[in-house]
């Protein structure tokens, strides 16, 4: 999104990468008044404290680079009670979390946007690839894909306040990230252009987030229960619920003769139900913990197009709502894996409209009266 106003104050959350460090050069470029942030997330007793001095360093250094203050802000406490606490609950109470929607929520663009604004700057600018259009006939600021589709990190964005959008800046949302890399060199940062990019969640060690879980959690969570199938028949013994997700095929440890997936954790039983491929398959779902981007939100049901995790494809659906923060969606075909805990996202184009998180999925039944029989032109 372009912005006027030469010289206004932008925060930049600066991890050292070659993302937050052109998205900072870019600002800079431009005539802002640009400072570096990073946050500290030290967690005492899961990361070794080099590694967090290690990233600090190394934004401090393209901070120096570029010619810009540069700041920290202590947030682990509040890392560990909004996004790590709650990872390790979700995946006990059999349900699949992405820490990465809580942290872009309740942290960068709640605690960090706070400190940005509250520090005199007028936005908080980040390295996310997504964009930020203003929608002048609706007077609103619109979040958008991304030009990268392969980088796309708009679904990871959907729980962000609305009224937080007007007070941020995407510069890469128009950008290809071969060409971010080229950018680096150019502006001189060629010790960020060829930093490696970490795919993994940020907070989980070498070992894995299943030992990580078993290492966090409450003792006793992780016990050893039944592999059954549906009628009730055990075939197997599973290592502790939290380390099964629906749709889950590898590394059951089960051999039927034939493939089974996870379709259905049982808490209460500590049992995880396995069986073909055609038993995930889902009509819809219940999403709960809903965020609209709209202002108003919507309270009447609409068609979007629907993606039940990162990396699915988009589905047309329809959205109903069922309180004001619970909405049931269904699928103009059914979905396959649909994992509570995981998010539901929903687009109009390239417009991101809101999401939430998935509850419970609906299964495929009897046949239906066609779902879509009017199209909401809202």
């Amino acid at each position: 999104m372009k912005r006027k106003g030469c010289g206004e104050k932008v925060f930049v959350a600066m991890s050292g990468g070659v993302d937050s460090t052109v998205a900072a050069a870019l600002l800079k470029r431009d005539g802002y008044d640009v400072s570096g942030v990073t946050m500290t997330l030290y967690l005492p007793g899961i990361y070794p404290k080099e590694i967090f001095a290690n990233r600090l360093k190394e934004a401090r250094q393209m901070a120096r680079a570029l010619k810009i203050p540069h700041y920290t802000l202590d947030l682990g406490k509040d890392f560990r009670e909004w996004v790590v606490d709650d990872f390790v609950d979700e995946y006990l109470n059999a349900r699949t979390p992405n820490p990465c929607v809580r942290c872009n929520r309740f942290i960068k663009f709640g605690r960090l946007l706070d400190y940005a604004l509250k520090s005199g700057a007028a936005y908080l600018a980040t390295g996310h690839y997504a964009r930020l259009v203003i929608n002048r006939r609706q007077g609103q600021v619109e979040l958008r894909k991304a030009r990268d589709r392969a980088k796309d990190q708009s679904y990871f964005l959907y729980s962000i306040k609305p009224s937080a959008l007007p007070r941020l800046i995407f510069p890469l949302g128009n950008r290809l990230k071969s060409d971010v890399r080229k950018m680096a060199k150019r502006f001189g940062l060629q010790r960020a252009a060829q930093r490696e990019e970490s795919q993994d969640i940020c907070f989980i060690p070498l070992a894995g987030y299943k030992e990580f879980i078993k290492r966090m959690g409450p003792s006793g969570k992780m016990k050893s229960g039944l592999f059954k199938l549906l009628d009730g028949e055990v075939v197997g013994e599973h290592q502790g619920i939290a380390r099964y997700t629906i749709g889950q095929r590898d590394k059951l440890g089960l051999a039927l003769g034939y493939p089974v997936y996870v379709y259905r954790i049982d808490k209460k039983a500590n049992t995880v139900y396995v069986g073909p491929r055609e038993y995930l398959a889902a009509a819809g779902l219940i999403a709960h913990q809903c965020n609209f981007l709209r202002n108003p939100s919507p309270t009447r049901s609409f068609e979007a197009d629907i993606r039940i995790r990162y990396n699915a494809p988009a589905v047309r659906g329809r959205i109903k709502p069922v309180t004001r923060q619970s909405w049931q969606v269904d699928f103009i075909k059914p979905q396959f894996a649909v994992t509570p805990g995981q998010s539901v996202v929903f687009y109009r184009g390239d417009t991101l409209l809101g999401g939430g998180l998935i509850k419970k999925s609906v299964p495929v039944g009897k046949k239906r009266r066609a779902l879509f029989p009017t199209r909401d032109r809202s």
